[in-house]
Order: structure tokens, then sequence, then C-alpha cells
């Protein structure tokens, strides 16, 4: 009686193969929807801080605002009011900030 259920559920080999081929199939969908995406917005927010200059206005990640003063390879100093100047890593610069009077080109 045990060999004969080990018999039946034995899977022929060529529908197994098959059987693979949703899962496979989500895989893909996923790296396409979710991983490649984040791969991007990762590489051009790493961009961005490389590209960083002096006068910028930024936007740290906890919502800060002010102007880039001085630039290390790992350090950002920005200026939030007249003499206070506060030291942030790189990786804390979120985005940079247009100015409010600046028109945009019709």
């Amino acid at each position: 009686m045990l060999a004969t259920l080990f018999l039946q559920a034995a899977p022929a080999t060529g529908s197994s193969l098959i059987s693979y081929l949703p899962i496979v199939g989500m895989v893909i969908v996923m790296y396409f929807f979710m991983i490649r995406p984040q791969q991007k917005r990762s590489a051009d927010a790493k961009k961005f801080r490389a590209a960083l200059g002096k006068g910028s206005n930024v936007v740290t990640i906890g919502g800060l605002h002010g102007k880039v003063v001085d630039l290390t390879e790992e350090t950002v100093t920005v200026e939030v009011d007249k003499g206070v100047r506060l030291r942030f890593d790189r990786s804390a610069i979120a985005r940079e900030v247009t100015s409010k009077n600046a028109t945009p080109a019709a």
C-alpha cells in the first residue's frame, strides 16, 4: 500500500518544469516592478549627493531647510540661519530646493 502511494505522488518530469513557470514569472515581475526601480532611485540619489555644490538650497531627510556652505568627501555643512551652521553626512541630504521666485521657462 505504501509503495502505491509513492508511485501515485511522483509527478511526470515534463509537467514538473511547467509547474515552476508561474514562480519564475513572479520573480521576473517582482524584479521589474520592485528591485530595478529601487536600484535606479538609489543610483540617482548617489549621483545627486556627489554633484552637490556650495550655495545649493537643500532639504535634509529630517526636513531641515538650508544652504550648503561647505563640503567634504563625507559631510555637508548647511547654514540654516545667519551664523547657524550644522554639519550633516552627505547621505542625510534628501533633495535640492528651487527658489520660489524662479519663473519656469515657457
